[in-house]
């Protein structure tokens, strides 16, 4: 389980999170929505320990450990060209190295495993430059996972996708999560796709939780049209709830 216990963040006088508490339980999957600018990806970096923060994010009860116990799939990973696919995964064993540095069996075989698990045999000495958007994501997601960390955070993860490789990429958490047992938060633009594959959301507005629960509880056209200030309609769905924009008349 992870949580934020009244974290605050600002950035110069600007408050950015405004004392935010909320717990995700082992296994689930959280969604992060809200406008731009409404503290959702702060709330991942305070997570990960890339910000300053008051208050309490912790992990099974401890406060978290950076790189242990929280893997971070950042929205703008920087991705070396030259570098090869296996050294870059290998950095995310970065925490559990010696004092020297050196690459144990244990680190070797399990950036082997994360590798295969992200579909990517095969990809090990291809340099980062030549991948694809999707592959580069799975790539990225390759990486925190070899950390071997129980909670995964990501931040936009499909932002620079198309929808076919958005979905392959969500696809690919979702097993993860299953067959790993990971606890995963997310934050997404994409309202539907966060409402069919997170089990649970809370919307993010002004630096603070104004909604959680199920996606059907979440995504509805008030609460969306309030915070989001534009026009949404909300249609039923077998496979959860489609959120589409409204187009404003130009009468």
């Amino acid at each position: 389980m992870i949580g934020w216990q009244g974290v605050v963040v600002t950035y110069g006088d600007v408050p950015v999170l405004k004392s935010v508490s909320l717990e995700v339980a082992d296994g689930q999957w959280l969604g992060l929505i809200g406008p731009n600018g409404a503290g959702k990806t702060t709330m991942i970096k305070a997570g990960v320990g890339v910000v300053e923060y008051s208050g309490v994010v912790a992990v099974n009860g401890q406060e978290a450990r950076r790189g242990e116990d929280v893997a971070w799939m950042p929205q703008r990973p920087h991705l070396p060209d030259e570098m090869g696919v296996a050294d870059y995964v290998m950095l995310g064993r970065t925490p559990h190295l010696g004092y020297l540095g050196a690459e144990s069996k244990h680190d070797v075989d399990t950036v082997r495993t994360s590798i295969e698990k992200l579909g990517l045999s095969g990809f090990e000495r291809r340099p980062l430059g030549t991948l694809s958007g999707g592959e580069a994501q799975r790539v990225v997601l390759a990486r925190a996972l070899a950390q071997e960390a129980p909670v995964l955070l990501l931040d936009e993860p499909t932002a620079s996708l198309d929808i076919s490789h958005a979905v392959e990429v969500l696809d690919v958490v979702d097993d993860l999560r299953r067959t790993e047992s990971l606890t995963i938060v997310m934050a997404a633009h994409d309202l539907t796709l966060a409402g069919r594959y997170c089990e649970r959301l809370a919307l993010i507005a002004g630096g603070e939780v104004v909604a959680d629960g199920d996606p059907s509880m979440v995504l509805t056209e008030d609460l969306l049209g309030a915070h989001y200030g534009a026009g949404i309609r909300v249609l039923a769905d077998e496979d959860g709830p489609i959120v589409v924009p409204v187009r404003r008349s130009n009468d």
